[in-house]
């Protein structure tokens, strides 16, 4: 037995017997320091995420820093050198007259729709259900910055161009996030996203893309960056959830909306004395991992019709991956059990196979049904059909045993 595996077994011995005692906060925290444990321990993943690295293995990405800047030139300070520098790569990636660098998304997209929210008159924010905002900032918009949002769709899905023309209250802005996360990374067709839009419009509201990972959206569309940002009056992106940065995000859009946005930065206490490692890691992701994404979204398309097959081939008595064909490079995966028997599965196969097929946390919306998201990157491109189906068997085997016990 290897070392790993061996490891593996004395693990799910420890837990087995202490499991069922654990409250839901003490079985979270141990089985997330497990499941990074296991996950940094494979040899084989699908995607390895920096951020979970260690401060060595994450300091080391700025070895690629000459590559995209002048380190003898000298540091910023508030907002100027490296970070202009970015923010003018960004703007033209975009096609956007500027961009503003911001330390968070959250303080980028609250910003930006008050600016807008000044300029239109009317601080409603029309956005879906189950967008970031709304789910994942504590009510930051209304909290915060003034802003009245509602709710156009609350299904798993981009809001239609009907539901837009059809609202029944006005509003100042239309936000579409692009992917739409929680729902599965989905997005809308070129053709739903220009009649969105259209119908915003229509009503005189400005449109706002939430763009955190806008950068991995070009392969669906089947359009460049700058046409699909060219939709949207302005664009917020994310320099960490697709290009793997230390963090930091970009508001793109007319030049006197980022002007404004610059001095409500200020105020919100975004202008950092100095920002140069996160610009730095950032213009190393547009140069290095941006080119790679629409790799990425291809082969989770081959991942995931791999997991389907592997899944059926098994017999389980029922499976999702949604959406089907991704449309990014990362998805959801449904399976009919609670989330403690599945992740315990994952956590094992992880542990004693040295292989992770499933290296994000399960959750459970609804009772017996329990879902994770699964992402392709760098790691998983050298996985086959094959080995993914092989690796589910491995997987199922054990979610077996969990179920037995």
């Amino acid at each position: 037995m290897s070392d790993a595996a061996d490891q593996g077994v004395r693990a799910t011995e420890q837990v087995a017997g202490e499991r069922e005692q654990l409250s839901d906060e003490e079985w979270r925290k141990q089985h997330r320091e497990r499941r990074i444990s296991a996950h940094q321990r494979s040899k084989r993943v699908l995607s390895r995420a920096g951020f979970l690295g260690t401060l060595r293995e994450r300091l080391a990405l700025l070895e690629h820093a000459p590559d995209v800047y002048d380190l003898d030139e000298r540091s910023d300070i508030y907002g100027n050198g490296v970070v202009e520098a970015l923010e003018e790569k960004v703007a033209g990636l975009l096609g956007k007259e500027a961009a503003a660098f911001f330390p968070t998304g959250t303080m980028a997209q609250q910003v930006a729709l008050r600016c807008w929210a000044g300029r239109t008159g009317n601080p409603t924010v029309a956005l879906h259900a189950l967008a970031h905002p709304e789910m994942h900032e504590r009510h930051a918009f209304s909290q915060v910055s003034g802003l009245r949002p509602v709710h156009i769709g609350s299904e798993p899905r981009q809001p239609t161009a009907e539901e837009v023309r059809d609202f029944e209250e006005p509003f100042g802005a239309l936000m579409l996030e692009l992917p739409l996360r929680d729902a599965g990374f989905v997005l809308p067709t070129w053709e739903e996203l220009t009649e969105v839009v259209a119908a915003a419009h229509e009503r005189d509201a400005v449109v706002h893309f939430d763009g955190a990972r806008l950068w991995e959206s070009t392969v669906h569309f089947g359009r460049p960056l700058d046409e699909i940002a060219d939709l949207a009056d302005s664009v917020y992106v994310s320099f960490y959830k697709s290009l793997d940065g230390f963090g930091g995000a970009a508001l793109a859009g007319p030049k006197t909306l980022v002007e404004e946005a610059r001095a409500w930065r200020h105020r919100y206490g975004g202008m950092v004395f100095q920002q140069f490692p996160t610009a730095l890691a950032a213009l190393v992701g547009l140069e290095h991992e941006l080119p790679r994404l629409p790799d990425y979204v291809r082969h989770a398309r081959v991942v995931a019709a791999a997991l389907r097959e592997g899944f059926a081939a098994a017999g389980l008595p029922w499976t999702r991956v949604h959406p089907a064909e991704p449309h990014t490079f990362e998805f959801q995966v449904w399976l009919p059990y609670d989330a403690r028997t599945v992740s315990e599965a994952a956590i094992r196969t992880a542990e004693e196979t040295g292989t992770t097929l499933f290296g994000n946390a399960w959750d459970a919306t609804v009772p017996g049904m329990a879902w994770t998201e699964v992402g392709v990157r760098a790691p998983g491109l050298a996985w086959t059909a094959d080995d993914v189906r092989a690796a589910v068997a491995e997987f199922v085997d054990r979610l077996t045993e969990e179920v037995s016990r």
